[in-house]
């Protein structure tokens, strides 16, 4: 290898060519975008909303928060679709069995209910 190649590769192993800025500043935007998310998260969880629907703006924004920490800071975004789904699919699978196996047992404590209320 000449000393020319090898400036090269050491220049662009530190980030300092046009993708490597490119990507500080997605990650800069990504940082300042989740700060100011967290900061309203803050700031609607000091008010008087009703518990509920705080609930799920809080839910929602945590997962736009996980959003940009898996695509960006885990560069998921930069992969095939295939693997994105093969990802993202089995957390979408959990989320949702989650929310059965809660309605599930809602279902149940309500049925439960009812039964002692008829003895």
């Amino acid at each position: 290898m000449t000393q020319e190649n090898t400036a090269s590769i050491q220049d662009n192993s530190h980030g300092t060519n046009d993708g490597g800025r490119a990507m500080r500043k997605l990650i800069w935007k990504t940082f300042w975008i989740m700060l100011f998310i967290t900061i309203g998260e803050i700031g609607i969880a000091f008010t008087k909303i009703d518990h509920e629907i705080l609930k799920i703006i809080f839910i929602s924004l945590t997962i736009v928060k996980a959003y940009f920490i898996v695509g960006i800071f885990m560069h998921v975004n930069h992969e095939r679709t295939h693997l994105r789904f093969t990802l993202l699919l089995p957390f979408a699978l959990i989320i949702y069995f989650i929310a059965m196996l809660m309605a599930e047992g809602n279902a149940l404590h309500y049925i439960r209910e009812v039964i002692e209320g008829f003895k």
